[in-house]
């Protein structure tokens, strides 16, 4: 336990900003889920500008580093063009 006001304060905003932060992880981790299960194209496009932006905004935020969130923009984007282009070779055969 703390013994100085400024150390206990330091563990209330510790506290705050962990519980801030495990909310952006999980919604990341949700968002990511969503992405990989099944839906629509369709959906799945509409998806990924608001994965581009979470990304971006828990970057920004210091969540999670700023290449991290390129990283997993780059593998989301990478997953979702193959699947796109599974979509059209099933087609046109």
């Amino acid at each position: 336990m703390p013994n100085h006001k400024s150390c206990e304060k330091r563990v209330r905003q510790d506290a705050k900003r962990q519980a801030r932060n495990n909310y952006v992880r999980k919604t990341l981790k949700t968002l990511n889920k969503k992405m990989t299960s099944e839906m629509s194209l369709e959906e799945k496009k509409t998806l990924l500008d608001e994965v581009y932006s979470q990304l971006d905004k828990a970057a920004k935020k210091g969540v999670i580093h700023k290449r991290t969130a390129s990283r997993r923009k780059a593998r989301i984007a990478a997953y979702l063009n193959k699947e796109i282009a599974s979509v059209q070779q099933s087609a046109t055969e």
